[in-house]
């Protein structure tokens, strides 16, 4: 999913405005709905690229066949999708249809769904995950459709583990047992370590981890974050990581000089990495012999994670919204959802029974970890919240490089004060 500065992305669209900039059709094309050999042309935005822009392509080409006269045209926004997608809505030239996970920022230029989906039975949203809702909302009301999402668990590499007598993780463990194992992993003469722990981190990624310990960012309410933000709880998971490479059983991987954690996890030089869904494709490809098992608890607390969901919106300014959702509703079919299998985790029940994702040795950690999944990020709780991030990332990445937690959440604290107040 995508995370820019939201300060920048409002920039960018006042500016367009300032300039005047009305109903040009720029790069995007011709406006939504024009008769192109008398068809109804419908825009769709996307991030993704390669093999998941291809399973797109085929939805919609998939959606056509049964909408005659419909012509989906796909923009692939890739990496400058935030800034392609806010210039659109500066020229009041939005695609009809986007994917979408920045519900904050963007709320204001996309059409409320609660209307169609309270007059739609054949949605069958009682077949889509609960918890993927409270991510789609803005205010108590629904600005996206759940299309695709992946939780966070431990990766394992059994070969590792094999090597140095370990056996494997089990579901129920405790961080004490993630240390105890990792310590028995590291081999710093073979320059191998139990757990990659990253150099760069965004918060959002800790957010599970926060409130696994019982800790958060800022309140449910979405007004406080001194105490909290920098509160015991919150304090000591952010340490713990911090500790790990302290410790010697942890090394920093990613950031500006070191490999990421997916290329030394496959070259078994770290035992242990946490992830989302996304690159145990490329585990299998490299034939990693790896396993998955659910995060470690904290003593007496249970475990929590964090979703990383992407939806589909309709712009507030198409001018063909029922067809919009009639794309939407076909993007989150149980037919559309098989197409996407490969890409992302599937949002329907129906579809992860059939396909018994829900039994499987890999991909149930990330199932379970949903139904542990039901704290609301703080990106939703404060309108502010991107430019009170930049103070926490950057007390988050000082911690794992040795400074006190403690001290650098203070410092965040102080700084992202400014910012507490919505406005």
């Amino acid at each position: 999913m995508k995370r820019t500065s939201r300060l920048v992305i409002l920039l960018t669209v006042f500016a367009l405005m300032l300039a005047g900039c009305g109903g040009g059709s720029g790069e995007q094309g011709s406006s939504s709905g024009e008769d192109k050999g008398k068809q109804t042309v419908l825009r769709f935005a996307t991030w993704d690229t390669g093999e998941k822009l291809k399973v797109q392509e085929n939805i919609a080409r998939a959606f056509e066949k049964s909408h005659q006269g419909v012509k989906v045209q796909i923009e692939p926004y890739a990496d400058g999708f935030d800034q392609k997608l806010a210039a659109s809505f500066g020229a009041s030239n939005p695609p009809d249809v986007m994917l979408m996970w920045d519900f904050p920022t963007y709320h204001s230029n996309l059409e409320p769904l609660d209307a169609f989906t309270e007059k739609d039975a054949s949605l069958k949203l009682d077949d889509i995950y609960d918890g993927l809702f409270n991510y789609v909302k803005v205010d108590g009301k629904t600005y996206g459709m759940p299309a695709g999402f992946t939780t966070r668990a431990m990766y394992y590499n059994k070969k590792v583990f094999d090597a140095m007598g370990v056996p494997y993780p089990k579901d129920g463990w405790t961080w004490d047992d993630f240390k105890d194992i990792a310590t028995k992993l590291t081999d710093k003469s073979k320059k191998q370590y139990g757990f990659g722990v990253r150099a760069e981190n965004d918060p959002y990624d800790l957010q599970g981890f926060i409130w696994s310990n019982g800790g958060s960012f800022i309140s449910e309410d979405g007004k406080t974050i001194e105490g909290i933000m920098n509160g015991p709880d919150t304090v000591a998971a952010v340490q713990m990581f911090g500790n790990m490479v302290k410790d010697g059983y942890g090394v920093l991987v990613g950031g500006k000089t070191q490999l990421g954690g997916n290329d030394i996890f496959k070259a078994g030089k770290i035992g242990m990495w946490e992830s989302g869904v996304w690159p145990l494709d490329g585990f299998k490809e490299a034939k990693v012999d790896f396993g998955t098992v659910e995060m470690p608890a904290f003593p007496g607390k249970p475990v929590k994670g964090v979703i990383s969901v992407s939806a589909v919106s309709i712009a507030k300014q198409s001018k063909q919204k029922d067809l919009a959702w009639e794309f939407v509703k076909f993007f989150i079919s149980e037919e559309a959802v098989k197409m996407k299998s490969d890409a992302d985790l599937p949002i329907r029940k129906s579809v992860v029974q059939e396909m018994k994702l829900d039994t499987s040795e890999l991909y149930a950690p990330f199932y379970r970890m949903l139904e542990r999944s039901d704290n609301t990020p703080a990106f939703l709780l404060n309108s502010n919240w991107n430019q009170m991030n930049r103070h926490l990332s950057t007390a988050v990445d000082s911690v794992m490089l040795g400074e006190d937690a403690q001290k650098a959440l203070d410092t965040a604290v102080k700084e992202a004060k400014k910012f507490i107040e919505k406005k």
